[in-house]
């Protein structure tokens, strides 16, 4: 792979997160061909140089790569395979990149449908790191697949990703973002309630990430986030009913493979609690209400 090329590649998604994704992949030199059903989405990425798709196979027709950056295993499903979708332009020159966070069992067996009608090779690339991560292409890719299609997709991922790593076959990156959703859930829970037990003690709970730099408590989470719970600050870093898609996600294939998770498990009732008191689309900063009685704001 020659450090100079660049690649006409597919986004598929223009949501938030793909959103950021095609604003990197423009100003690093790629084109990039978008398709969303908001138009006013799209629209926005072609005034940054993108090209309008009318069609998710008009799009992958023009690319050598499509990046998927979807909410949920059965939309991907109905991209992918549905009419004037994914496999419509499929072939064994192409790549797929799922950015999405999915199920683990939904992504293997996709994957290995798309193999067989079309040789398309599929890479599951969940990520972390979020809209910042993206725009300066510091994010955290956990991927699956094969080596060899690991190594294809990373002419798109070197421009997104500081970190890139082939955890295994089809499913196994979806499988460690569920992984990664459960320290991130379990920390801002600790965090809000660290916040709590501050105030309740007299201590700024603003000065606690760099008291504790370096030592065993020290967390990333902690560092970027515990002043803005301290601080009210619920502008928008990532929602909670997404995150509650995750751990439901994570509770499933819990289930199925008999994984006992009691910490995730409160977790995951007070995520759902959030999200029947209508703080679903809010920041993850919102579950400071809770511990405060509702009473903040």
């Amino acid at each position: 792979m020659q450090d100079d090329y660049r690649a006409d590649v597919a986004v598929i998604g223009a949501g938030i997160m793909g959103t950021a994704i095609v604003t990197r992949l423009i100003e690093t030199g790629h084109k990039v061909s978008v398709f969303d059903l908001d138009t006013e989405k799209v629209a926005a990425l072609e005034a940054k140089g993108a090209r309008a798709a009318g069609s998710v196979e008009e799009a992958v027709s023009r690319s050598a790569f499509c990046v998927l950056s979807l909410n949920h295993a059965s939309i991907v499903r109905a991209v992918v395979f549905g009419e004037k979708g994914v496999a419509a332009a499929a072939n064994a020159d192409k790549v797929l990149i799922d950015m999405s966070s999915i199920d683990p069992a939904d992504t293997a067996d996709m994957a290995m449908r798309l193999r067989r009608e079309t040789g398309m090779a599929w890479v599951d690339c969940p990520l972390s790191g979020g809209v910042p991560g993206a725009l300066s292409g510091r994010l955290t890719i956990m991927a699956g697949g094969s080596a060899e299609d690991f190594e294809r997709a990373r002419v798109v991922m070197r421009h997104l990703a500081a970190n890139y790593t082939l955890m295994g076959a089809s499913g196994a990156g979806q499988t460690t973002k569920l992984i990664n959703q459960l320290f991130c859930a379990v920390l801002f829970q600790a965090v809000a309630e660290a916040v709590k037990l501050a105030e309740a003690g007299g201590v700024d709970p603003a000065a606690i990430p760099a008291a504790l730099a370096g030592g065993r408590a020290d967390n990333r989470i902690m560092q970027e986030f515990m002043a803005k719970f301290a601080a009210r600050d619920f502008s928008p870093t990532g929602r909670i009913d997404n995150m509650l898609k995750d751990l439901d996600s994570l509770q499933a294939f819990a289930l199925k493979t008999k994984t006992p998770l009691p910490m995730t498990g409160s977790v995951v009732e007070i995520h759902r609690l959030l999200c029947a008191a209508g703080l679903g689309p809010k920041d993850s900063a919102e579950m400071m209400r809770l511990l405060d009685g509702f009473q903040a704001g």
